[in-house]
């Protein structure tokens, strides 16, 4: 048990108000939870959750002590009371999980509760397929990432081995992403594969594709096929033989059918016609291609797993996907 005693500047709040930001790591629904079962008391009695505190109130609160510790974002799954996953795939090992647009895999550098990562390590807390108090450094963990405005399939690792796996797997090259994308314009020739080099820019998080090597700039390779074509779109999908930042995005760009939506290499007069403020772009397939030994993960092999629908391509391409 913690108590607080109410200062002048904490007087006039509601109680829930007040717990709320006293202890940020506890979610809303357990704090409104924990006051009426008068786990949170006013005065050693139980209140209301809109009581108005008073200077030299003292609240009474019986929460686990984690829910106590400094917000960060190795404790930030905490704060997720119902874990938000669409799961395209689970078993004891990983776990693949439809990411939405505009979530983000990780926090951008201040603490953030509602990531990828938090949902996903909120739900193993929340079954008890990790108990983080008997760990001594591991913690459910994602194999891969896609930006903020692209959804799709992202892998999670539930082990440490299938972690170490998994990160071999990618470095190698031995997992297979498809994306689909919308493109203004239509790709010349249909089908093939756009090779270039990538060349950085921190400070602007963009990237610049040149046709020659460059110091700095590294290699980009992307195999594509138009899959459908009409007013003055295209849908397209692109298997990525590297894993490069932005790359189906500038290397699209680049070739002249820059992605739809897309605000950092598009066309914006495009864009705004269409009302389309993020890029179309879905990582809607994914096989498990393993060249070498996988160890415990061998049984993924040969696999593959692929998203039930992508919003964009229902919008500009009904049906385009159907056999």
């Amino acid at each position: 048990m913690k108590e607080l005693i109410i200062g002048r500047n904490d007087a006039n709040q509601r109680l829930d108000r007040f717990v709320g930001k006293a202890v940020p790591l506890l979610p809303e629904s357990l704090l409104q939870k924990y006051i009426r079962l008068k786990r949170i008391k006013l005065n050693g009695r139980g209140a209301k959750r809109d009581t108005r505190l008073s200077e030299g109130d003292a609240v009474q609160l019986y929460i686990n002590d984690e829910f106590f510790e400094k917000p960060s974002d190795r404790n930030s799954y905490l704060k997720v009371s119902t874990p938000k996953l669409d799961i395209v795939y689970e078993d004891e090992n990983i776990l693949l999980v439809n990411k939405k647009p505009g979530v983000l895999c990780h926090s951008t550098g201040s603490w953030e509760a509602n990531t990828l990562i938090a949902n996903i390590q909120a739900r193993a807390y929340q079954s008890g397929e990790w108990r983080p108090k008997e760990e001594n450094s591991f913690a459910p963990a994602l194999c891969n990432r896609i930006d903020q405005n692209t959804g799709g399939i992202v892998i999670a690792a539930k082990t440490a081995e299938a972690l170490r796996i998994m990160n071999e797997k990618i470095k190698a090259r031995e997992i297979d992403k498809y994306y689909l994308c919308v493109a203004v314009g239509t790709p010349r020739p249909r089908e093939g594969r756009l090779e270039g080099y990538l060349l950085k820019d921190a400070a602007k998080n963009q990237v610049y594709v040149c046709d020659s090597p460059r110091p700095g700039a590294r290699t980009a390779v992307t195999e594509y096929r138009t899959l459908a074509a009409g007013r003055g779109l295209s849908l397209v999908e692109c298997r990525l033989l590297t894993g490069r930042t932005h790359q189906i995005r500038a290397q699209m760009a680049h070739a002249g059918t820059p992605l739809l939506g897309d605000g950092k290499y598009g066309d914006g007069r495009r864009n705004r016609a269409l009302g389309e403020k993020g890029q179309l772009l879905w990582s809607y397939k994914l096989t498990f291609d393993f060249k070498t030994g996988a160890g415990e993960l061998e049984y993924l092999s040969g696999r593959t797993f692929e998203v039930g629908s992508v919003p964009f391509v229902e919008k500009y391409f009904p049906g385009a996907l159907e056999d």
